[in-house]
């Protein structure tokens, strides 16, 4: 057991330094997006509707009232992560041990959505890119592939109302558990759009890192 632990271990620490894509360049007047971070956890921010491919987020949303409520926000951030991380963390609060524990081994888990009024501020916790249309279409087909919808494609909504007025929660596919986490998931979307990310990380801090890299 303490052979594997270690091995664990060294794996994360390794895949934390190791850059996936690392040939990955910014695409001027590309398509913007960004890699946001609240400390601990990652988020792909997306534009709202981008004209030049034609991806728009809106006709996914299960209600015409939210569709016409946000729709003219410019921009969305999308994470992933454990159901029962993301429910107990209601009001601001820490989830306890239990629910802690029990995101170790594989549980069901929510598409976070939240609406922005206008584009992140770079930052220490916002790395803007811009990629091209191509890579666009991919980073959005990986983001849409982590949502369960319905017969007519809509997005199912889990909860009414979300830690604020302008985020809620899905339903999504995928289960999450001590090797696929949240940051792990943002990992795995941007690396199968091409971007520059690191191999592998539980961590927000190495997502940012290697995507602030690219050129």
């Amino acid at each position: 057991m303490s052979a594997a632990f270690t091995a664990f271990i060294l794996l994360l620490m390794t895949g934390a330094l190791l850059p996936v894509n690392r040939r990955f360049r910014q695409t001027p007047d590309g398509v913007p997006v960004f890699v946001v971070s609240n400390g601990t956890h990652t988020d792909v921010v997306l534009p709202l509707r981008e004209p030049r491919t034609g991806i728009s987020w809106l006709p996914h949303l299960p209600d015409s009232t939210l569709r016409a409520r946000f729709g003219s926000y410019p921009y969305a951030a999308f994470g992933w992560g454990s159901e029962g991380f993301y429910l107990a963390s209601y009001g601001r609060q820490l989830p306890g041990p239990g629910v802690v524990l029990r995101a170790v081994v594989p549980g069901p888990t929510l598409m976070h959505v939240r609406f922005l009024r206008q584009a992140p501020v770079a930052g220490p916790r916002v790395v803007p890119l811009r990629i091209s249309v191509a890579q666009y279409q991919a980073l959005a087909a990986q983001v849409a592939a982590s949502f369960q919808t319905d017969s007519l494609q809509h997005y199912q909504l889990r909860n009414a109302a979300g830690y604020t007025p302008t985020d809620f929660f899905f339903r999504a596919t995928g289960r999450y558990h001590a090797l696929r986490t949240c940051n792990d998931w943002t990992v795995r979307t941007l690396r199968r759009a091409g971007l520059r990310v690191p191999l592998k990380s539980p961590l927000a801090a190495p997502v940012l890192v290697q995507a602030r890299r690219a050129r």
